[in-house]
């Protein structure tokens, strides 16, 4: 009888282990290998997102809006500084007054010569005048109100006041302007008023001085021009006189002669011995007749009897 075939069957014994491919598990591993790389390699890059770069178009747009919040800073400034400028000529101060005249004058609302008022009288007034600085210039002319003359002496010691000097020191105006003798350096000063004109003593020449500001002392900046001179001013007693409207040669001799012939009868005070007569000023060009503030004044001693 034929052997029958009987079917084949694979048995596996618990202690035997089934033939792996290792090919496979060569497979896994990598598989796995590649997933913690993976994994590690999302953690170790994670950063916090990086400045995108400006771009050149965007870089000059935020120039622009810085260079116009600037300049509406200054021009802020400005506008606040010129303010404050007009309103010391719009709003101006007032000497007391003992006349009408006198009442409607008005000069600007700047630093001016300090000084105190000893007496009063109807025609005149006697000061006793603190010490000041001023620099001054020699004007051209046989008078101290040729209008070609004065301009020019004028704008010699503006451009002194106003920077033309060594230190180039931009300066707050003062008033008045006078007319005397000084020294001056060279720096920006406050503008000082009234304009003083005093007659040269055995000369046909006239000085223009402003007053420089307080706040400098004898520490003036020196001028870069040579016809500037800066002095001091001692403490002085003077009488002065006060009126409105534009000075001329004529209205300056004409109160002079009658303040003179006024001291005469002053109990205390004579006109001292050589003074000449000085001119102040305190308002600008564009200031109307009968508001301009002028003054006359003449240097005063006290007579020997007053002072027994």
């Amino acid at each position: 009888m034929a052997a029958q075939s009987l079917p084949r069957t694979l048995i596996i014994s618990p202690t035997q282990s089934p033939t792996i491919n290792r090919t496979s598990l060569n497979i896994v591993r990598p598989m796995a290998t590649t997933v913690r790389t993976a994994t590690t390699t999302s953690t170790t890059t994670l950063s916090p997102p990086q400045r995108r770069t400006m771009s050149a178009f965007e870089a000059r747009i935020s120039l622009v809006f810085a260079l116009a919040s600037q300049a509406s800073s200054v021009s802020q400034r400005l506008l606040m500084d010129l303010a404050s400028e007009t309103a010391k000529y719009v709003f101006p101060k007032r000497f007391e007054s003992r006349n009408l005249e006198e009442a409607l004058m008005a000069v600007p609302d700047l630093e001016t010569v300090s000084f105190k008022v000893l007496s009063r009288t109807e025609q005149y007034e006697i000061r006793e005048v603190e010490p000041y600085f001023i620099a001054e210039t020699t004007m051209p002319g046989k008078t101290g109100f040729d209008f070609n003359g004065a301009s020019q002496s004028f704008n010699v010691l503006a451009e002194y006041l106003f920077g033309k000097n060594t230190r180039k020191e931009k300066m707050e105006m003062t008033t008045p302007v006078f007319t005397s003798r000084t020294q001056s350096d060279g720096e920006r000063m406050e503008m000082t008023t009234p304009v003083i004109t005093k007659k040269v003593e055995n000369q046909d020449k006239w000085q223009m001085s402003f007053v420089m500001p307080s706040k400098y002392g004898s520490n003036l900046p020196l001028p870069k021009d040579p016809s500037v001179r800066i002095k001091e001013v001692p403490r002085k007693v003077v009488a002065v006189v006060a009126f409105s409207g534009f000075v001329t040669g004529e209205e300056v001799k004409r109160r002079e002669l009658k303040l003179r012939d006024a001291l005469k009868n002053d109990k205390q005070f004579q006109v001292k011995n050589g003074a000449s007569v000085e001119v102040a000023q305190y308002n600008p060009p564009f200031t109307l007749p009968f508001t301009r503030r002028n003054e006359i004044a003449l240097e005063v001693e006290k007579k020997e009897e007053a002072l027994d």
